[in-house]
Formats: C-alpha cells, structure tokens, sequence
C-alpha cells in the first residue's frame, strides 16, 4: 500500500485539516515501512476495526492501531462500520471518522464500542448475511477493545478496572442451560485470569520505583502513593464485591473450575494489601502533618525542626506493622532528604549564589554555612533516634532498630553536602582575597610589590567573573559541568597562592621589627590561614620567632645598662617617678613584642618555641618588678623627708631685691608634683608626714597657687610703677606691707592657713586692680596722645592740597580726644583716692600736660615736614598744589594767584590743631598754640616751605611769560585791524604811515586764514598740565580754550567778508540775467566792471570751502537758480566765463 492509495484519500484530508499540517509531512508518513504495515493491516484484514492517528511532540505524527498512551493533544479515531476488506468503492461508507482529545478517547472508544459497534454486530439482521461465526468473533474483538479501554481509562485515572465477560447477563444464575455453557465458562476463566494479572500488577507496585528510576521522589509523593493505593484497593474490593463478579465466582464456583482458588487468593490478597494500606496511611499522616508546617516555617527555623521531623519517622517505624521495613524507611528517608534539598536550593537562590562571588559573598557564605549547619542538624536528629532505637532494642523491647548503612538514605543529601562545602570554600577563597583590593605594602620596594598584589587581586576578579558567568547550577549535585569549572577556578587560586607568597616572602624579608612583621600578618590575617601559604611562609614565621625573642633580650639588655644612670630618665618628672615609668615603659616595649608573637601564634604549631617566648618574657618583667620595689621603699623614705622640711618653712618672705616671694617654692612645687605622682602610682609606702601632706594636697595646693598668684600682682605693681604715680600709692602699699607680714610668720602645718592667704589675697587683688585701672587708663592716655603723632592732618581734595587743607574731621577728633583726656585723669584721681589740690596729684598732671604738648608738637611737626617733604622736587611723590591759567580781559592770571599767600592758610590751619585740646595742668595757664608756633624746629619748617613757594612763582611767572607771544590777539581790535586789511592789504606795523593803499586779493585773503589755522592748530597742541618745581601742577586748558575762541574768532571775520562778497556777486549776475534788451557788447563791459569785492566769484567759493565753510542755504539756493536761467543764453555764458 503506497500514498497515492485513493482508500486514503478521507484520512489524509480530514488529518490535514485537523492537525493544520503540510501535505509532505502526510506523504512522509504513509511511505514509511511501520506505517504501510499498519494501514495493510487496519484496511485489508478483519482483525482491527480501528485505527488511531495522534501527534507527539517528540516522535511526530503517527498510526497506532492501539489507543496510544500519555496523549495529551486531540486524537483521530477511525471506526470501520462493519467486517470485511476495505476498497476504494466503499471506503467512505465504511469508515466512521472522529476527533476527539487525548484524555476523552478512551470514553469515545467505550461509547463507540456500546452504543454502535456491539449493538450492530449483535443485530441477527444485520450478521445474516455474513459467514458463519464472522459476528460472534467480531463481537468479542469489539468486547475486548472496550475492556482494555475501560481498564486503560481507569489505569489513567489511578484506578485499577477489573472488566466483566460479555456474554454474562443478569439473569446467568437462574439459566441452567448457560452453566454448562463452556464459552462462558472460558469467559469467566479467562476474566478471571485477567484480574488475577491486574491485582498481582498493582500489588506489586512499590512506592521506591521512582528511586530506582533515578529521581528524586519528595514525601509528598510517598503520602500519595499510598493514599492512591488505599483507595484502589477500596475499588477493587467493590469491584470484587458486585453482583456481576459474583455471578462470575457462582460460576466457577459451581463448576468447580481450577480457577476458583484464584479468585479466592484474589480476594486474600486485596484484604491483606486493604489492611497495609489502612496501616501505612493511618501512620504517615502525623509525618506528613510535621513536614506540611516545616514547609510553612522560615528557613531559618528549619534546623529547630529537625528533631520533631525525625521524632515522627521514628514513631512511624515504631507504630506501623507494615512500614518497619529497612527499604521503606531508606526510601522514606531519601525522600525527606530530597525535601531539605529542595527547600535549601530555593533558599539559597542560584542567580543570589552566582552573583555573591563576584559581588558580596559575604551574605551568601552566611546563608551557604547555614544550609549546612541546618542539613547536619537533621543527620545529627537522625543519628539520636537511631541510638534511641538501638537503646530500646537492648531494653529488649520489641522494637527493630535501623541496621540499614546510612550511606543509603543520605548518599543524595552527602553528595549535596560535598557541593555546599565546595561553594563555601569558594566564598571563603573570595572573601578572603578581596582584603587585597585596599592592600598597600611599605619598604624599598613597597610600590613594586603592590602592584604585584593588585596584579593578583585583579586575575582572582576575572577567574571569580568567569566562574559565576558559567551556565552551571552550583547547588545541583548532579551537575558535574560546575564541577569541572570548580576544579579549574582551584587550580587558578593555587597559582595566585604561589604568587602571593613570592610577595610576602619578600615582605616578611624587609622587617627589622617584630612589629612591622606581626601587622604583615595581622594585614593578611585571612590570607595566611590558607594550607598552601602557610606551608610556604613557615619559616619566615619561625624568624618572627626568633625576631621577638632577639627583641625580649634587647629590652632586658637595655634595663641592665641603664638603670643606674640618672640622665636616662625624664626631666619633667620626680626622679623615682621617672624610674617607674621608665620601668613601664620598657614593661610596654616587651608586652609589644609578646603580642606581635601572639599574632602568629595559631600558626606556630612548636609548642616549645611557645614555652620559650613566654618564659623569656616573664624574666624581663620580674626583672622590672624588682626594680620597682626598691624605687619605691627608697622613694618613700626621701619623700617623707621633703613633706616634714615643708611644713615647717613660713609661706612667703622678701628677696633681696625686696620682691616678695613663696618660701622654697621649688621645693614645694616638686613635692606636691612626686604627691601627685604617688597618689597615680598607688604602691608607694606612705610615711606620717607624707601622709599629713597627701590629705591636705590639694588644699595645700590651691594655697600655693594664690599665693604664687598674690605675689605675683604685688611684684608686678612694684615693678611697673612710675616715679611719679609712687607718691600717690604709697599710703595704700604701706598698709599692705603690715598686713603681709602675719604670711611671713605662718608656716604650712599652721591651722588656718588656706583662709588667712586668701584674705590677704583678696586685699592685695583689690590693690591690683585699681593700680592696674589706673594704670591702664594712663596708657589709654599715652595712646591718644601718641595717635596724634600718626593723624593725617592734611588731606588733597580732587587734585590740590588747597581745596582740602586741614579736615575738620581730624579737628573734631583731637577736640574729642581732647575731652577724653581729662575725663581719664577724673577716673585716675577717684582710683587714687587723692585730693585735687594735692602736690603729687598736680606733678601727676603736669607729667600728662608734658606728654600731651609733646603729643602736638610731634602733630604740627609731622604736618610741616610733610609740606617741606612734598614741595621738595628730590622727595615730593607729586602734585601737591594745583592752580589753573585763564585768559581773562586784562590779559592771563593764575586761579588761585601764585605767591606768598599760596599756602598762609594751610600753615595756619595746621597751627589751629595745637589750640583744640585743652590743658591737663592746673598750674599752666599759656596757650599751647603760642607756645608751639615758638618752636625752632617749627620756625625752620615753616621758612623752609616758602622758599618753596617763592622758587615755584618765580617759575610760574616765566611759564606765564612764555605765552605772551600770544597777547596781539587778544590785546588787538579786530575792527580796526581789519579795516587796515582791506585797505593795504596786510596788517600795518611800524610803517604804517608809508603804506600804499592796495586792495586783497583772493591770495591776501587765503594767506591770513591759513596762518590763523596754523595758529590754532600750534595752540591746541599746548599741553593740558605742567607741573612746576615737581609740586605745583598748572592747568591750561582754561588758557587755551579761551586762546582758540580768539583765534577763532578772527578766522570768521575773513571768512565773514567772503561770504558777503560771494552775495553780492550773485545778486548782481541775477541782475544783468534779467535784463533781456542789454545786447552782449554792454555785457562785456558789465562783466569787466566787478562786484563791490573786486573778487571772482568761483574761486572765491572754493576758498571758503578749502577753509571748511559751507554756503548758508539761501546763497546755495541764488545760486543754483542763477545757474539754470543763464545757461539758456549766450550771453549769460560768456558773461560767466568771464567771472
């Protein structure tokens, strides 16, 4: 049978369309060999009256003339109506075509079978025809087909079916003639060997065979099996219990058929599997309850629950008759385990474990350890109820204990376990090598050998980057591809080890110090306990050994040599007191070193290098200690001394230069420091008077420290004092003095003695204060008077010392400070308590008065000099005085005049300031004015600044001379001047009575304003500021504005006359234009008689515009209108021509 068989011509259309597929696929699948074999044998025999079409999503498209297993898609289903060979005539009548789903098949097939194929088939009318025994036979293959139907349904559905003969009725048992029926004795026989089959099947089921297929069964799964089992078994029983069934045991039964026995181990066998079931799931729900919350809680609390789970393992073993089989509870076991496994995987997360390599591994080395430690806890739960069991066995209870390995139940969660560990060693591995991202080593070659670890950091980044991008599932045991990738990343890792310990060998090589050595260690404290750096780096570790023993020796060596020298110990600090601490110090130094030993100590494994270092040790500090005990016996007999010489010394007496002072104050002071320092120490013996003192240290101390304070203000009035501000203390200081001598007499062991030196403490802090009062208002005085000698009394205002002259607000000042002075010497007489008309008040004033003329003397003689200094052309920093140059009627002057006064008042006003303050002294009553402008150093100033200003006008008078070459202009009437000029042409001098009459010209006229031009530009070029003598600036651009007005003044006086020439010219060309009967002969004549300026017309105009003057608009009008009418005419042409 090929593909172009027409028979298959509905099958391939129908299975197209439902399943939307390509014809080719369709050609493919009828020309394989299996195919061809099973269409033969559904299309040309009678042995199959169905066949199924179904698409598998691995195999494909395919026949079965079975109903195929585990569909899940739809179904085709293809009936044959009747018996017989199929052809191409009948083929569409024959075939009963059906889609249906792959679940819902099997009832389609029932269906079929009862409602169409069985009834049909069983109708005599519709077998008549056929061949003798054709019906029947084709009625039990259809009864058959719809018995594996229904039992392959139930199968699906969890359920085992026992199917029924299909000759056997209801009314069986009441037909004598069907008991000796054989054909249904067979069928019966045959049924039952069916069921036999069915039940020895589903019995023989165990709830271990998904782990003997390799997966990982969860006890949810053991919970279900068992269940199901439970409830098949209820099924069966019905089954086995319904009336059908006990027809069929009536007839076995009755005819004493070998089969009988069959069906009764039958039913023993589903009463015994009923009572197991019952017994294993009455037992596992207490389990399965436990594991139910332990899935609830957070994984955390996981390993709190281990105990309960394995606590309701045990008591299923205990209580159930059935399940207290090695292979159950090894099976039970493993599946528990796959839960933990489960649960733990989901815990940990893999993206989470994949990404904390290369980011944090910290959290994720947390979680991984808890994992462990929470799956240990259960094999540890598993361990005490297995002692627990072997107890109860040797009580000779009846209980069995767990003889079964171990090994069997947890090999999947060791194996876990073995894969946990290896990810913790990797977390432990990064974790460990990223404290070398911040690594930075010191020595010669630090730089060098830090890069090298951050060469090492940065590979170890990229083997980490590389490992967790691997498409691996690390928490998978089975999965040996991240195996491989681990091995690869150890392999990686041992060579960075080696490279690191190039490094720290070398590192190790540079310390000189055990120090320097043990923060190495304590630097790569993680890194070291790694097996193979540690391995390498033991013998630079035993040379810190021996380093810190070199360096225990050196300390005891150093206290041996130097305990007997004085200078060795501190200045600052008691002698006994330096000892100690020198002794703690060294104490310190070999405390160091032990502990940069105990930094390595957990990687020394020599318990006698140990031993020695410790016993070395305690020598050097035994040594200090014994030091220490003789310091302080000899400390104490000598300080005991020193308090009792203290106590009997007075407080205070007079020196030799009669300062006051405390009595042995440096005695006193190294007392109270080497109390303080006993009092710190505390193991110091103390002795009576040492003790007397210690109590009333502090009281003793606050005394000192008022006294040295007392006698220090005292002093410091002394000292300071002036000779004449003695006589105005003298009464006070001498009542002091009285007072001051009971201090003299009191010694420290006195009673009383911290309120008497207060007392007179306050007294002498009283005396302080108001000297010191006074005393700082005579150098608030004193400076008052001194700023005068520093205040800017003149000041320039815009360009010139005589617009500012002296300012008032330096008058308003020293008028103020005035004021402020004797208000100072007020409150100096109420401090002193002294009498205004006293004698040492008054000499106390007149010291002020003296101060205060001194004070002006030095402010006028500032100002004068700062005059002489800046009119001076060697020292002068410039201008000081400024005066303008103006042309003015009479001819030029200087605004202000230059000469004797040019200054006056400026001198004057400096003089004023002397005159503001009033006078200090009561007994001078001169005017301090008068009395200063007497002062030769004054006088010789003031003389030395007006020779200044007469060699400065001296000067000026020549500059002002210099610019009368310029007066004709302003001094010269212009009128008349140019009346001459029209007359003679020039401008008469000397020779003005010889002079001809001759009119200008045009060149007259161009000739004197080109010199006016030349004139004017020659003035503008005239600087704007002279400075005179290097101090007198002179302005001249009043001068020369008003000289470039004259000027131009004298320009428009020429031009003026032009412009009236120019008009006359034109009005008589307008005339002659006009006249229309004057022939060209008479306009010759006319053209020969020339305007009232004799002057020609055009180049009259070109003059002025050379001279820059424009024709005013009415001129420009005439003409241009001029210009139009006679150019029409002849005449008027050769008249213009003529012009």
């Amino acid at each position: 049978m090929d593909g172009e068989d027409r028979r298959l011509d509905p099958l391939k259309s129908f299975t197209v369309n439902s399943f939307r597929l390509d014809p080719g696929i369709w050609q493919d699948l009828v020309s394989e060999e299996e195919s061809q074999v099973m269409l033969n044998s559904f299309f040309n025999t009678q042995d199959y009256w169905t066949l199924f079409i179904c698409q598998h999503p691995e195999s494909g498209l395919s026949f079965s003339l079975h109903f195929p297993k585990n569909v899940q898609t739809k179904v085709i289903c293809v009936s044959k109506s009747g018996p017989g060979v199929l052809t191409k005539e009948n083929t569409r009548e024959s075939l009963i075509i059906q889609e249906v789903q792959g679940e819902d098949a099997l009832s389609f097939i029932i269906t079929v079978s009862e409602k169409v194929t069985c009834p049909l088939l069983s109708n005599p009318e519709t077998s008549s025809t056929w061949a003798a025994g054709v019906a029947e036979e084709a009625l039990r293959f259809m009864g058959r087909q719809k018995n594996e139907a229904l039992v392959m349904k139930a199968h699906i559905e969890g359920q085992t079916f026992l199917p029924h003969p299909g000759a056997l009725h209801d009314d069986a048992l009441h037909d004598d003639t069907q008991l000796s029926d054989m054909k249904l004795l067979h069928s019966c026989d045959s049924m039952i060997i069916e069921w036999a089959e069915l039940v020895s099947e589903f019995l023989q089921q165990h709830s271990s065979q998904p782990v003997l297929d390799g997966l990982k069964p969860l006890p949810s799964e053991e919970f279900n099996f068992w269940r199901n089992r439970l409830n098949n078994l209820h099924f069966i029983q019905q089954q086995l219990m319904s009336s059908r069934a006990q027809q069929v045991a009536s007839i076995v039964q009755k005819a004493e058929s070998v089969y009988w026995s069959t069906l009764r181990d039958i039913h023993r066998d589903v009463q015994e599997g009923l009572k197991e079931a019952e017994d294993v799931t009455l037992n596992l729900t207490g389990l399965q309850e436990q594991l139910e919350q332990v899935e609830q809680v957070e994984y955390q609390q996981l390993g709190a629950n281990m105990a309960a789970v394995m606590e309701a393992v045990r008591q299923v073993w205990i209580q159930s008759k059935f399940y207290c089989e090695p292979c159950r509870m090894v099976v039970l076991l493993q599946e528990i385990c796959n839960l933990f496994i489960q649960m733990s995987r989901e815990f940990l997360r893999v993206e989470e474990v994949m990404h904390g390599l290369v980011s944090d591994p910290a959290p994720v080395l947390d979680d991984v350890r808890l994992v462990i430690r929470t799956l240990q806890t259960f094999k540890e739960a598993y361990s005490q109820c297995r002692t627990q069991l072997e107890s109860q066995n040797q009580n000779q209870c009846l209980t069995q204990s767990w003889d079964f390995p171990s090994h069997l139940a947890f090999s999947h969660l060791d194996k876990f376990l073995t894969r946990l560990h290896s990810i913790q060693e990797v977390l432990c591995d990064s974790l460990q090598l990223r404290q070398l991202d911040q690594t930075v080593l010191s020595g010669v070659s630090s730089r060098m050998w830090t890069d090298v670890v951050q060469g090492v950091y940065q590979d170890f980044l990229c083997h980490v980057t590389d490992l967790s991008q691997s498409n691996c599932d690390p928490t998978d045991p089975d999965d040996q591809s991240f195996q491989l990738h681990l091995d690869q990343f150890q392999v990686q890792v041992s060579d960075l080890d080696r490279r690191l310990v190039s490094v720290l060998s070398r590192a190790f090589e540079d310390c000189c110090l055990s120090s320097s050595a043990a923060k190495l260690v304590q630097m790569f404290r993680l890194i070291l306990d790694r097996p193979l750096i540690q391995d390498q780096l033991h013998p630079h570790l035993i040379r810190l050994v021996e380093m810190v023993l070199v360096e225990l020796d050196q300390t005891e060596l150093l206290f041996v040599s130097q305990r007997e020298k004085s200078e060795t110990f501190s200045r600052f600090s008691p002698s006994a007191a330096a000892r100690l601490c020198w002794t703690q110090q060294l104490q310190l130094r070999a405390e160091e070193a032990l502990n940069s030993y105990r930094t390595i100590q957990h990687l020394c494994v020599d318990s006698g290098e140990s031993q020695l270092v410790l016993q070395r040790f305690q020598n050097v500090v035994d040594l200090l200690q014994d030091f220490r005990d003789h310091v302080r016996l000899d400390w104490s007999r000598q300080l005991d001394s020193d308090c009792g010489f203290i106590l009997e010394q007075p407080l205070i007496q007079h020196s030799q230069q009669g300062m006051l002072e405390v009595n042995c104050s440096h005695k006193l002071k190294g007392v109270l420091r080497e109390l303080r320092c006993v009092s710190r120490e505390g193991d110091v013996e103390l002795h009576p008077h040492t003790a007397r003192l210690l109590t009333c240290r502090d009281d003793v101390t606050h005394s000192y420290l008022s006294l040295s304070h007392m006698v220090s203000c005292y002093n410091q009035v002394v000292m300071d004092v002036l000779q004449v501000e003695l006589p105005l203390i003298q009464d006070q200081q001498h009542d002091l003095n009285q007072t001051l001598s009971m201090l003299q007499t009191n010694t420290w062991s006195c009673e009383g003695v911290q309120h008497l030196v207060e007392q007179q403490r306050e007294r002498v802090l009283m005396f302080h204060s108001t000297v010191c009062k006074a005393r700082a208002n005579m150098n608030d005085m004193i400076g008052i008077i001194q700023g005068w000698a520093e205040l800017h009394l003149l000041q320039h205002s815009g360009e010139s010392l005589l617009e500012g002259g002296a300012s008032e607000q330096s008058y308003r000042q020293i008028r103020e400070e005035g004021q402020q002075l004797l208000l100072l010497t007020q409150v100096n007489r109420s401090l002193y308590g002294v009498e205004e008309s006293s004698e040492s008040w008054i000499r106390y004033l007149d010291h002020i008065d003296d101060r205060l003329q001194h004070g002006l003397f030095q402010l006028l003689l500032r100002s004068l000099r700062f005059l002489s200094d800046s009119m001076n052309p060697q020292t002068c920093r410039g201008p000081l005085v400024a005066v303008r140059l103006q042309l003015q009627e009479t001819g030029s002057v200087f605004e202000p005049s230059v000469g004797g006064d040019l200054l006056k008042t400026i001198i004057t006003d400096i003089y004023r300031a002397a005159s503001l303050p009033a006078r200090i002294s009561m007994s001078r009553y001169d005017n301090l004015q008068e009395s200063l402008q007497q002062s030769p150093d004054l006088i010789a100033l003031e003389q030395e600044v007006m020779r200044h200003v007469v060699q400065v006008k001296e000067e000026a008078e020549h500059l002002r001379a210099g610019l009368d070459r310029y007066s004709y202009l302003w001094l010269s009437d212009r009128k008349e001047m140019m009346q001459e000029f029209l007359t003679y042409s020039r401008q008469l001098g000397a020779d003005k009575l010889e002079a001809q009459e001759a009119p200008p010209t045009l060149k007259d006229f161009q000739r004197e304003i080109e010199s006016l031009h030349r004139l004017s530009r020659e003035v503008t070029h005239l600087d704007d500021v002279i400075v005179l003598h290097s101090w007198l600036q002179v302005d001249l651009r009043p001068f020369r504005d008003s000289l470039l007005l004259i000027i131009h003044d004298w320009s428009h006086m020429y031009t003026e006359y032009l412009l009236d020439s120019v008009s006359d010219s034109l009005q008589q060309v307008s005339r002659r234009a006009d006249d229309d009967d004057v022939d060209d002969g008479d306009d010759d004549d006319d053209d020969d008689k020339a305007p009232s300026s004799s002057l020609p017309l055009t180049e009259t105009i070109l003059l002025l515009e050379a001279a820059g003057v424009q024709l005013p608009e009415h001129l420009s009008a005439q003409l241009q209108s001029v210009a139009v009418s006679q150019f029409r005419s002849a005449s008027f042409r050769g008249a213009f021509e003529g012009q």
